[in-house]
């Protein structure tokens, strides 16, 4: 099993960061990896992402999520067999930490190697850099879903 562990601070508020991160269909606003997120319900989303290149397509579910806190998620089927939790800090009145953490079971040689090498790390704060990008430009999030899901 590999592991991904990325945190970026960001100049906006907890929950503004958070809201944002609730609104999985413009994740390709700012994930490069990302190409359509459908959600499907409050708990399932579908994904289509390219990696490496590679267009795989994956199912996720969300098995806890707590406003301003955390969502946690697992997939359920596709291509990626991973789960993470994001996190969210109030580090003030106005900034705000996201941790994010995958785990995921690499697929073959490349895979393997490239987290043998880091690889994924270096990505996920790539991405991570454009989150805070574009939340800080915007200021405000594009929406939000206050919901709470309980493990």
């Amino acid at each position: 099993m590999a592991q991904v562990i990325e945190a970026i601070d960001v100049d906006v508020p907890v929950h503004i960061s958070y809201n944002q991160w609730t609104q999985f269909e413009t994740f390709p606003k700012f994930l490069s990896m990302v190409d359509e997120i459908t959600q499907v319900d409050d708990k399932t989303n579908h994904w289509t992402v390219t990696i490496a290149g590679a267009k795989r397509e994956f199912d996720t579910v969300i098995t806890e999520q707590i406003p301003d806190d955390r969502i946690a998620w697992t997939s359920t089927g596709g291509q990626v067999d991973h789960a993470g939790v994001v996190t969210f800090h109030k580090l003030s009145d106005t900034t705000s930490r996201v941790t994010v953490q995958i785990d995921w079971e690499p697929e073959g040689f490349i895979e393997s190697a490239g987290a043998a090498l880091h690889i994924p790390n270096a990505a996920v704060k790539a991405e991570l850099s454009k989150f805070k990008d574009y939340i800080e430009a915007h200021g405000i999030a594009d929406g939000a879903w206050r919901g709470t899901v309980e493990n």
